[in-house]
């Protein structure tokens, strides 16, 4: 048995768990075989680069909403890419709202998320009155049997989604910084963190010892893997490649009307 230490920024944890979406059964199956939506989000982006051997250069323009500068925002619908649809292994021209309607079970959306907890319940921000895209899918794809696979960081862990108050909600608030927002907690997902990551791609056990850090690497977190000593090698060189992975930037033309100023967000020039 071998135990090896890093640590991994929040890109290159995106990194790491898109190599393992990527090769998810599930996904594999709902690509070449079924339906596969792959719905905006930072993650997302690099979950298409992983599937489709493609580039995203502006991975800030794969988002809905985002989180910057300290603010919930709402991303520019102006820059945003369109969500990656598949049937059958063939990209389908659709909008991702009436695309998920035609789910059924073996389809697979792929959907990031704002928190986890230990439990593997998700939640998911709604800066939208009709719940967004998760609002549209959820209820469907409970119905059918599809698959929610959702790509998440630990630097989003908290202590527990259920039992964050039913009074977040867009019109609760007597005062906000950024955009209002709700949310909605979503248990039944497919979850990968680092951990399932580390355990897909190399079949070694992963345990959080830490989090957090400075001079750009907030938001980072720290893990021990114990393996078979050739199977933490091999993780450790895998670790070692995706080390450098850049930030997703932060782009003006990435928040909603912030090249004039919006209610939510004001940016300096």
């Amino acid at each position: 048995m071998a135990q090896t230490l890093f640590t991994l920024t929040p890109a290159e944890a995106k990194r790491l768990i898109a190599k393992a979406v990527a090769v998810l059964p599930v996904v594999q199956n709902a690509f070449v075989g079924a339906k596969l939506a792959i719905a905006h989000g930072s993650t997302n982006a690099f979950v298409v680069e992983e599937l489709l051997g493609e580039e995203i250069a502006n991975k800030g323009h794969f988002c809905s909403g985002v989180i910057t500068a300290g603010r919930p925002c709402a991303a520019n619908p102006r820059h945003a890419m369109k969500p990656y649809l598949f049937a059958n292994g063939e990209r389908v021209d659709a909008k991702l709202k009436e695309f998920l309607t035609t789910l059924t079970g073996g389809d697979v959306l792929i959907k990031g998320a704002n928190a986890v907890d230990a439990e593997g319940n998700v939640g998911i921000l709604l800066g939208s009155r009709d719940g967004g895209t998760i609002g549209a899918a959820w209820p469907t794809m409970r119905a059918v049997g599809a698959t929610l696979v959702v790509p998440i960081g630990l630097e989003k862990l908290i202590p527990s989604v259920v039992a964050v108050p039913a009074t977040v909600a867009i019109d609760n608030y007597d005062y906000t910084l950024g955009m209002p927002v709700g949310i909605m907690p979503i248990t039944g997902a497919t979850v990968v963190t680092e951990i399932e990551a580390l355990a897909i791609l190399g079949k070694v056990e992963a345990t959080l010892i830490a989090a957090g850090g400075t001079a750009g690497s907030e938001g980072s977190t720290t893990f021990v893997v114990t393996g078979e000593s050739e199977k933490v090698a091999k993780v450790f060189q895998l670790i070692t490649d995706i080390k450098g992975e850049p930030p997703v930037a932060r782009s003006r033309q990435n928040c909603k009307n912030c090249d004039i100023g919006c209610e939510y967000f004001k940016m300096d020039s």
